[in-house]
C-alpha cells in the first residue's frame, strides 16, 4: 500500500499532484479519462465513485487528480486520500524497490516506430518536455506522424490546462522545428 509523500498543486487549478513513497506502476503511464475507462482499475474506479472526479493519471510514484469545477479541494481531498492508500504497490522494473524512470516510460506510438524521426522527436520529448510536464503531473505521448503533422496528446494534469494547449504546444513546435524539421507541425489530440 502506497503511502502519500506529498501532495503539490499543479498549473492547473482543478488538478492535484500525489507523489508517492511507493510506484503503482513500473515505468508506464496510465491515463483514464472517465469513469467508465477506470473500471478495471480499483484504485481509480475508487477515485472515480467519490464523484467529484473528472480524470486520473498515475505513472511511477506520482498520481494526478483532476476535480470538478464545483469540487473543494479541502472536502474532496481527504477522501481521495483513502483509495490511494490502499492501492497496491508495484514492483519496479529495476528490482531495487524504485520504480524505473518516469522519463520515457508512457507505452505511445513512439515506443513501437520504427520511424528514425519519431525515435528522434520522442528522445528530445524525453530530455527537455517530459521531465517539466512530470513535475506539474502531467505528461505527453507522441500519437503519431502522418506527413509533416504530429500528433501528441497530453495526460494527466497537463489533458485540461489552458497552458498547454497554448504556449507549451508552441514552445514543443517551436523546438522540433528548429532541431529536427522545420516543417513538421505539432497538433494536440
Amino acid at each position: 500500500m502506497p503511502k502519500i509523500a506529498d501532495i503539490q498543486e499543479t498549473p492547473n487549478p482543478n488538478a492535484v499532484k500525489f507523489i508517492l513513497k511507493e510506484p503503482v506502476s513500473a515505468g508506464t503511464s496510465h491515463q483514464f479519462p472517465d469513469a467508465e475507462a477506470a473500471k478495471d482499475d480499483p484504485m481509480v474506479k475508487a477515485l472515480f465513485d467519490l464523484g467529484e472526479v473528472v480524470s486520473v493519471f498515475y505513472m511511477d510514484k506520482m498520481i494526478t487528480v483532476e476535480k470538478t469545477d464545483d469540487a473543494e479541494w479541502d472536502e474532496i481531498l481527504p477522501l481521495m486520500a483513502v483509495p490511494i492508500r490502499e492501492a497496491e504497490a508495484v514492483k519496479s522494473l529495476n528490482g531495487n524497490g524504485s520504480a524505473a524512470s518516469a522519463v520515457g516510460g508512457a507505452i505511445s506510438a513512439a515506443a513501437n516506430s520504427d520511424d528514425p524521426v519519431i525515435r528522434e522527436i520522442d528522445a528530445l520529448l524525453d530530455e527537455r518536455i517530459r521531465p517539466y510536464l512530470a513535475s506539474d503531473g502531467g505528461w505527453l505521448e507522441i500519437m503519431g506522424l502522418n506527413e509533416k503533422t504530429l500528433q501528441i496528446r497530453y495526460q494527466g494534469a497537463c489533458g485540461s490546462c489552458p497552458s498547454s494547449l497554448t504556449g507549451t504546444l508552441m514552445a514543443i513546435e517551436n523546438m522540433i522545428k528548429e532541431e529536427i524539421d522545420p516543417d513538421i507541425e505539432v497538433v494536440a489530440i
